[in-house]
């Protein structure tokens, strides 16, 4: 079969980095396969066939049973040819067709005698696996840049990024599509779903299904959604350093894997794209918003005083949101509307009866066709809401005071190619805000039946600024709420501070502050107002993400109009420090060490560590009962590296009272 990683069909195939003995190749290329005789093969007179199957049982009709020949008179939808004879064997070269099934197939001999036909017997090692092929122009995932495709389908360790805005946080991940098991976890997934395997090799449907298949909502998919803070029963989002524990347990135990969240299912999505071929990338938009009803605003309701009435204000705006990329053409489409597609395997709202998203196309959703599948609409949603605050009167009515058409999607990033660095593609999703161009596209979502808010209440003369704080868990703080006068009259405003836990998700775990202070402001003139934050108040109440969110609102007693800022502040956690020591040599014996020490007064109890290193080292993690107050701990472990090159090893913290304690350390492995 010629399987072995160093032999051209792994290394022309780009599969020589995965983890198995079998044969892996992409479709629309030639492989080559050397068959031995008992004599000289004679084509006159021979007549013989590789035949591959897929599935339980294999049909001509239907791509799953595909006959191979080695004359040019008989060819079937692969092509055959005999590339080099030698004494009793033959090499014979086979090109999978371009749209071919991608999965697991078997592959027979058959000579026709003169007792009929004789085949092979079966045995494991003739099993070969057969990929989406980026590379080749005929495969509808072909994608013609290089460096993009070295990235979003070669690249195991990842980045992602997470925290706010004005305070991007990154994540480093190991996807860890070559390690072994993978790729038959994916496949599994794929089996799980009772996807038709005539199904599996067009994209769209595999990746429709798949972002259906990542979460356990209505299918036993691979991965548990939790965003509660109680994660006793499984591993917490925020503790994973990559996708290849979640696969194999999910293949290994036939049980959806617990806990994730937005990250957590489009890194393991990201993993699945990449192993089976498909580029893909992980991209993070920054106050993304999740509109419950899909009228294009997030609806904020204030009590008549200015106040935030949080039992009816339902819409939520998510710090960020993490979802993924894919390549591909859409023959389903008019033309322009191929190349990177949105999916997104979080759990948010049903799709034709289950819950997924996508594959959307990103251009579609760039110039206001949302009318096409699948859920351009909520995609588009996520981008553009505009923010609209209502004051309820006390009879129930309600009137939009304030609209905000900038808050919502302000960035949208991921990694860059071949870099660490990070690449805003923001221009790749909307025009740039105000641009004719941009009124275009909202106007023609409007036509789609997206109900934009159409008033434009008056801007209030005061504004309100809350400058950028960086603050570590456990800090005493102040919080400046800076009030600008911009009209030549005196201003008095009622206002009211408050300060809450909220996940990621926007959604309010508690309230910690409250104040309502009344302000007066010269004409042309700042007032600044200074809120004392104790640790004490917020420490008990902390959420994993560690967000705290300010909400100012307020009402110009002179005007009546409303005013209103948002501002999270990301508490900084404490870092582990990540050491690897040794030969860094292919084969050598090193070192990974972690270190870290317990900034708080308090125990940490139930403390776990996980370390891993693409390449180079296998998850492994510890477990610690308690870390005293002050105090630090020191864990290593041994590890000899397979593989040649630069990668990273990862380490998280992971407890009840801190989550997301990370560190990582660059490694670089000599022959």
């Amino acid at each position: 079969m010629m399987r072995r990683p160093d032999e051209s069909n792994k290394v022309e195939h780009h599969t020589m980095y995965y983890n198995s003995d079998n044969l892996i190749v992409r479709r629309a290329q030639e492989f080559q396969v050397k068959i031995t005789f008992d004599r000289p093969y004679d084509s006159a007179r021979d007549k013989i066939a590789l035949e591959f199957v897929i599935g339980s049982s294999p049909q001509y009709s239907k791509g799953t049973y595909i006959p191979v020949f080695a004359t040019k008179e008989r060819q079937s939808s692969w092509a055959g040819r005999i590339t080099h004879t030698s004494g009793n064997e033959i090499t014979m070269g086979i090109t999978p067709a371009a749209n071919c099934i991608v999965g697991k197939y078997h592959m027979y001999v058959a000579v026709a005698t003169t007792y009929g036909i004789r085949r092979t017997r079966k045995e494991k090692s003739r099993d070969l696996y057969i990929l989406f092929n980026p590379w080749a122009s005929d495969d509808a995932v072909f994608l013609d840049d290089e460096r993009e495709r070295e990235e979003c389908v070669m690249t195991e360790m990842g980045i992602i990024y997470h925290g706010a805005y004005d305070d991007i946080a990154e994540r480093d991940w190991n996807y860890g599509q070559f390690n072994y098991g993978v790729l038959d976890a994916c496949l599994y997934i794929m089996d799980r779903s009772e996807m038709p395997i005539t199904n599996r090799g067009d994209p769209i449907k595999v990746t429709r299904k798949a972002s259906a298949m990542m979460n356990s909502r209505d299918d036993d998919g691979v991965l548990v959604g939790n965003w509660s803070g109680d994660y006793t029963y499984g591993v917490a989002p925020t503790s994973w350093t990559g996708s290849t524990d979640i696969l194999l347990t999910y293949a290994s135990s036939k049980m959806p894997v617990c806990y994730a969240q937005c990250w957590v299912y489009a890194a393991v999505f990201n993993t699945f794209l990449r192993c089976l071929g498909i580029p893909s990338r992980v991209v993070t938009n920054y106050f993304s918003a999740h509109d419950n009803d899909g009228n294009l605003k997030t609806d904020i309701i204030l009590e008549e005083g200015g106040r935030i009435d949080r039992k009816l204000t339902k819409d939520s705006i998510w710090n960020y949101h993490c979802w993924n990329e894919c390549y591909m053409t859409r023959p389903d489409l008019p033309a322009g509307f191929g190349g990177w597609q949105v999916v997104d395997a979080t759990p948010q709202e049903t799709s034709d009866g289950m819950y997924r998203c996508g594959p959307a196309s990103v251009q579609a959703i760039k110039h206001g066709q949302i009318c096409f599948p699948f859920d351009a609409t909520f995609v588009f949603a996520e981008v553009n809401s505009d923010v609209v605050f209502y004051s309820r009167r006390k009879d129930g009515t309600m009137e939009p005071v304030k609209v905000n058409r900038t808050h919502v999607g302000r960035m949208v990033l991921t990694k860059t190619p071949g870099d660490l660095t990070r690449r805003d593609i923001t221009d790749q999703y909307k025009f740039s805000e105000g641009s004719t161009e941009e009124r275009t596209v909202l106007e023609k979502a409007d036509e789609y039946g997206c109900n934009r808010e159409k008033s434009n209440p008056p801007l209030a003369d005061v504004d309100l600024v809350v400058p950028t704080l960086e603050v570590s868990v456990g800090d005493d703080f102040e919080l400046s709420v800076e009030f600008i006068n911009r009209s030549n009259q005196q201003r008095t405003v009622d206002t009211y501070i408050s300060g809450n836990m909220v996940y990621y998700t926007g959604v309010t775990r508690s309230e910690f502050l409250f104040r309502d202070p009344t302000v007066e402001i010269d004409p042309n003139q700042t007032v600044k107002e200074l809120v004392a934050v104790k640790s004490s108040s917020y420490m008990r109440h902390l959420v994993e993400q560690a967000n705290l969110n300010f909400i100012i609102t307020g009402k110009v007693q002179e005007t009546g109009q409303i005013i209103s800022t948002m501002k999270i502040v990301a508490l900084r956690n404490p870092k582990i420090l990540v050491e690897v020591s040794g030969g860094g040599r292919v084969n050598e014996e090193m070192m990974a060490s972690v270190q870290f020490t317990n900034p708080f007064t308090f125990s940490l109890e139930s403390v776990y560590i996980r370390m891993e290193g693409p390449g180079i080292m296998a998850p492994k993690s510890k477990y610690y009962r308690m870390i005293p107050g002050g105090s630090s701990l020191t864990w290593t472990e041994f590890f000899t590296p397979q593989r040649v090159g630069t990668t990273r090893m990862i380490a998280t913290l992971d407890c009840p009272d801190l989550r997301q304690v990370y560190g990582q350390a660059t490694v670089t492995i000599k022959p």
